[in-house]
Parts: structure tokens; sequence; C-alpha cells
């Protein structure tokens, strides 16, 4: 591993005491720690959820703002997409984009792509968490292309999830011949039990992926990553280093 981003909801650390200030300011350390022992580069993602009401997720995303310049880098969305509306959250993505903080959002999992292009339209993120559902709509895949939105693909997840039935199922390789950007990701490794070495290998068994269709994903996690360009050179080229010595 060369570099991670670690989401995590902050007002769900507070049941204790903590103030969601502390709560920040806690993984902010530890992950500077890491990156000092381990020299693996991280960023942390801040997450309000589909549960939460308009003050919550105001309160989440005016956290990524006052952390800006430590290794806090964007603002999510995550939680229950087919059972909570998009309205308590319309207010908190218009503050990151006049704020200039970066999105990601989760969508097309629970729902379908109509989800999707919901998100798209009223919180303008550059990546969707998921969005595997998107492959069921062919101008969707067109308009993630054209516009080149991300789309953060946990292929283990979504079985266990029940978005497909089984791994044969799943849209991963329609998406990638599609020409949408992707990558392969673990989502939550304490529920999943992957790796990204073992998703690797399940897109070769499943799908006879080869080292071509691994570098286009992880090359193109790093070009939406959402760190600093200079950390995005030196990684891809520790990238592009390795795998040319396969």
């Amino acid at each position: 591993m060369i570099y991670a981003e670690i989401r995590f909801a902050p007002l769900l650390h507070i049941a204790k005491g903590l103030t969601p200030e502390e709560a920040v300011q806690t993984v902010n350390d530890a992950t500077a720690e890491g990156i000092a022992q381990t020299g693996v580069q991280a960023g942390l993602i801040l997450c309000t959820l589909r549960h939460f009401n308009e003050e919550q997720s105001m309160e989440t995303v005016s956290l990524v703002n006052r952390f800006k310049g430590t290794h806090v880098l964007a603002f999510d969305i995550a939680g229950d997409e087919a059972g909570y509306p998009i309205k308590a959250h319309e207010k908190a993505f218009l503050f990151a984009k006049e704020n200039n903080i970066p999105c990601t959002a989760h969508a097309g999992e629970a729902r379908g792509a109509e989800s999707v292009w919901e998100t798209l339209q009223h919180f303008h993120p550059l990546r969707i968490g998921h969005g595997v559902r998107s492959a069921e709509d062919e101008k969707l895949l067109d308009w993630l292309k054209k516009e080149h939105i991300h789309l953060e693909i946990c292929p283990t997840s979504n079985v266990q999830t029940n978005v497909v039935d089984t791994i044969k199922d799943h849209p991963a390789d329609k998406i990638y011949r599609h020409g949408v950007s992707m990558s392969l990701n673990t989502d939550c490794r304490t529920i999943s039990d992957v790796t990204l070495t073992t998703e690797f290998a399940l897109m070769t068994s499943v799908f006879s992926w080869q080292k071509e269709q691994f570098l286009t994903c992880t090359l193109e996690a790093i070009k939406h990553a959402f760190c600093a360009n200079d950390v995005k050179e030196k990684l891809k080229e520790k990238v592009l280093t390795f795998y040319n010595s396969l």
C-alpha cells in the first residue's frame, strides 16, 4: 500500500463525551503518526449520513472546512440512500461547493441509476461511492464517462449487501469496458474481510482481468484522489515503476 483515503463519520464518535472537533483531531493525529511510521500517505474524508438531519450534515461539512490544511481532504455522504431523501443534505453540499471542498457521495447501491442521477444533480460530487447500478442506464454511463466522474467500486461488498446475487453478476467489468473512470476498493474491511489483493484476484478469476485493467484502475484512482497534485505525481511514479517491473 502506498496511499489510502480513510472515511468516517465524526458525529458517530461523540457518545462518550468527545466533541466532534476532538474526534476529528484524534483521527487526524493518528493519521499523521501512521504516515510517519509507515511511509504510506493517507488522507481523511469526513462523512455525513443519509439519516442525519440538515444541522448534522452542516456540522460535518463545517468540520471539513475547519480542518483544511491537515489530513482532512474531503466530504462524503453514506448510509441508506433508499430510505432517506436528499433534501436534508443539499445545504451541506452547497456549502462544500462554495468553499472548494472536494466531495464524493454514496449512491447507486441500495437504489438504482435514478439515485445516481439525483445525487449528481443535487450534490455535484467528483466521485460516486459504489455507483454500480449506474450500469442499469447506458445514458448514465455515457454521462459519467463524458464528465469524468469516478466510481468507487467494491465488488465483494456488493455481493454481501445483495446488490448482485453472485460476483459473476457484478457489473464492474461492464462499467470498465464502457470507459467509465473506476477503481477497485475494499469498502469496510472489518465487515467484508477483504484486501485490495483479494479483490484484484477475484476480478482475475471471474472476469479474466490482467495487468492492463488493474493499472488503468489504479491510475484512475490516483487521478481522482483528493490529495495534492505533487503527491499524485509521486504515487503515479511508484505505480508505473512497479507495474513496469512485472
